[in-house]
């Protein structure tokens, strides 16, 4: 998602760093082409007018100030732009005083409303808390039986009744109370398209179980049909926040970038895949950075925070930023790298990734030669891999099944990640802390062919947003 926007908006961008000086004319053809780019990404055309007007306000402004650099003016007005339709910073949680938290859930069929009401019991279960999911949505054949499975998949209880959907609702509520549970998710039945009964039944439910939040599933792929979906739906439930599903799918971004705009909520979260563990809050500033091509690298740490083993994850950073990092340390890397999700996805997140990267579709398959051809080898040629002469290339390409260029060119291109990577590390000082456990991912990045933007661009980067200290936890975005 957001591909073909992020490229235009690229090429957009890089034109304008080199830049010294911009007339008001060179502002209007940019404005031409960030309007096309959002009217191609299927984006509302009001907002795409808002939008349009606020970075030309701010573009004419930097021409006409000898102080700042006017390209890098425009670049900043058409990040915080992205970041405010986005929805601006990040929802937080409020917890209820008086347990259950009461959230529900909303939306059409079709849409991944019961698939991400789990995969929002299973993100609560991960936040210390414990979850109860209600199946009130009684229209739908199995719809029940469909949460129930999901359920037993994250052990998240489930409750329902046959009956009737508010009554099931009410009483979900009183056994999240008896069972001590401190969250109570609620399932409500969707139609193909909206009604006036279907509008009138999640009416009830909200009035039976008084939510604390409501969230609103969206389909990304459906493009701008989401938009009128959500302001149906907040003119009846008064929405607090979206979940888009499918946000790795082949979408242009028109509903992601336009929802917040037209009915004033944000996006709270994202389902980026088909398990139940892929789904995250929504962060609008990382994203915006995602689009401009400058990574994300935040939510990268807390990804590998979650993947690596701590002391493994130090250790193996250590010796990165030293230079002694082996062949059997990359190997030992790339195994806790395949726990952090699709790798095409997390290169996608560092900033430099060339676009060949971004998104691209690199499986474990992809992965498998490099594996053999270093499994290959002795202890000796991968601790040492300037050993390797001629005959022993030979050899460790018949071991592997590959061939003596492939391992010619593993060993060049990780000479080469050796020297960079210990670059980074004299320019760091060699401190280490949570940025050293993305070590491994440098590594990846290195053998896959992904550049390294220069180090003060980073440290630009770093600074713009906020990887200079620890990580916000959001804003409080309750009406």
């Amino acid at each position: 998602m957001f591909d073909t926007l992020s490229n235009r908006l690229d090429g957009i961008v890089k034109r304008l760093r080199g830049k010294g000086r911009l007339t008001e004319a060179d502002v209007d053809e940019v404005m031409k082409e960030i309007r096309t780019a959002l009217l191609d990404a299927d984006v509302n055309v009001t907002v795409v007018r808002s939008v349009t007007n606020r970075i030309r306000e701010h573009a004419i402004g930097a021409t006409k100030s000898a102080a700042l650099d006017p390209g890098q003016q425009v670049v900043k007005a058409v990040n915080d732009e992205l970041t405010r339709i986005l929805g601006g910073e990040t929802l937080k949680i409020n917890y209820a005083s008086r347990p259950p938290t009461v959230v529900l859930m909303a939306g059409l069929q079709g849409s991944g409303k019961t698939t991400n009401a789990a995969k929002l019991a299973s993100w609560f279960k991960q936040q210390g808390r414990q979850p109860l999911l209600v199946g009130a949505d009684l229209q739908r054949p199995a719809a029940v039986e469909q949460l129930r499975t999901l359920g037993r998949q994250i052990d998240v209880p489930v409750y329902s009744d046959p009956e009737d959907p508010v009554l099931t609702a009410y009483q979900g509520l009183q056994e999240a109370k008896r069972l001590g549970r401190d969250v109570l998710i609620v399932d409500t039945a969707g139609r193909l398209s909206i009604d006036a009964e279907m509008m009138e039944q999640v009416r009830l439910i909200s009035g039976a179980v008084s939510p604390d939040y409501t969230f609103l599933v969206i389909d990304a792929m459906t493009g701008q049909d989401a938009v009128q979906t959500a302001e149906v739906f907040h003119a009846t439930l008064q929405i607090d926040g979206v979940i888009l599903s499918k946000l790795d799918g082949d979408a242009r971004g028109g509903a992601a970038l336009s929802v917040k705009e037209v009915i004033g909520r944000p996006i709270a979260f994202a389902s980026t895949g088909e398990k139940l563990d892929a789904f995250e809050q929504f962060h609008p500033d990382r994203m915006a950075g995602r689009i401009l091509g400058m990574g994300d690298m935040l939510t990268l740490i807390e990804q590998a925070e979650k993947a690596f083993e701590a002391d493994q994850a130090e250790q193996a950073a250590a010796k990165l930023m030293e230079g002694d990092f082996t062949l059997d340390d990359f190997l030992e890397q790339m195994q806790q790298l395949k726990k952090m999700g699709p790798l095409g996805s997390v290169l996608g997140m560092m900033p430099g990734m060339p676009k060949e990267l971004k998104g691209a579709e690199i499986d474990d398959d992809d992965l498998k030669p490099i594996e053999a051809i270093i499994r290959s080898m002795t202890r000796e040629e991968r601790a040492r891999p300037q050993v390797i002469n001629g005959s022993r290339r030979t050899r460790i390409a018949n071991g592997s099944g590959t061939t003596v260029g492939d391992v010619n060119r593993l060993v060049k291109q990780f000479g080469e990640m050796q020297k960079m990577m210990k670059k980074l590390g004299m320019a760091g000082g060699g401190k280490k802390g949570k940025k050293g456990k993305t070590g491994g991912l440098g590594a990846l990045a290195g053998l896959t062919g992904g550049g390294m933007p220069d180090l003060s661009e980073l440290q630009g980067l770093a600074e713009q947003k906020g990887l200079t200290g620890p990580p916000g936890g959001g804003t409080d975005r309750r009406r």
